[in-house]
């Protein structure tokens, strides 16, 4: 067995996200189209006196160690025996943003136990850990329903984006409880397996444009970029981005929203990237 195991950690960005209803168990079916980025976390595995689990890079939390960790959850969950490995996770992309990066580095850890031969690891309930983590497992764009337990393989069109963190951040939690219920008129008929006409817009911005007046203002200001296809929340934010057809035009946009908001985090990336 290897002493040394790496994977990548993909970012994700929901082109669209609207809201069906929610369920008994208090969870929100969902219907999102949802594509990977070449954004990554860094993950490595290393052969250890002692499992250890520790974060750095740009993202990492304080003393490098998360309080709630989706890592623990993963062993928790199977009731796994934690091997003597140390997990070293490079957080390169921004927490709390709606891009998926927990989720991403729970499965990318499931893909590492599966190579150390853990069999007791199932694919079912695996949104009880994270709700992108069914789709972080599949690792390929998709149309997701449910909580996010049901994944079925899309393609997307080729898109560049300009990718924005605001400073505010967005408590997914608190972005869920604040859903009125009553005030959904999503036609359950069209939830169906395939994209649709009404397949557009995120649920999320309408509660954004008036819980956190900074995305509100950045949006804006992202739909007024020239050759500009569309411009959204993703996940239940905080991060925004505006898509573009033309690489050239995107890094436009960069330069424009730098001049404009130096203080922010905002690179360029794309989707439909060949990802091992």
């Amino acid at each position: 067995m290897p002493v040394k195991f790496n994977e990548l950690s993909p970012a994700k960005l929901n082109l669209f996200l609207k809201i069906i209803n929610k369920r008994e168990d208090g969870y929100h079916n969902i219907r999102s189209g949802i594509t990977l980025i070449n954004l990554y976390d860094e993950i490595s595995a290393e052969k250890n006196s002692e499992f250890k689990i520790k974060y750095i890079g740009n993202f990492a939390p304080k003393n490098n160690v998360f309080e709630d960790c989706i890592i623990e959850k993963i062993f928790s969950k199977f009731n796994l025996v934690k091997p003597n490995y140390c997990f070293t996770i490079k957080k390169n992309i921004p927490v709390k943003s709606g891009l998926g990066s927990a989720s991403s580095n729970a499965a990318a850890i499931i893909r590492i136990l599966k190579k150390l031969e853990y069999k007791e690891i199932k694919t079912k309930n695996l949104s009880e850990i994270g709700a992108d983590v069914p789709f972080f497992v599949q690792n390929q764009d998709s149309l997701v329903r449910g909580i996010g337990d049901i994944t079925t393989k899309q393609i997307f069109p080729k898109y560049y984006f300009l990718l924005v963190k605001p400073i505010q951040n967005c408590s997914t939690k608190e972005m869920y409880n604040e859903i009125k219920i009553n005030e959904i008129n999503f036609d359950i008929n069209y939830d169906t397996d395939e994209i649709t006409e009404y397949d557009n817009g995120n649920d999320f911005e309408l509660l954004a444009d008036t819980k956190y007046t900074e995305i509100s203002s950045l949006l804006k200001f992202m739909k007024s970029f020239p050759e500009v296809i569309f411009s959204r929340l993703t996940g239940s934010g905080a991060c925004i981005y505006s898509t573009f057809e033309k690489k050239d035009s995107a890094e436009k946009a960069l330069l424009i929203f730098k001049e404009r908001f130096p203080e922010h985090w905002s690179i360029v990336c794309e989707n439909n990237i060949i990802y091992k």
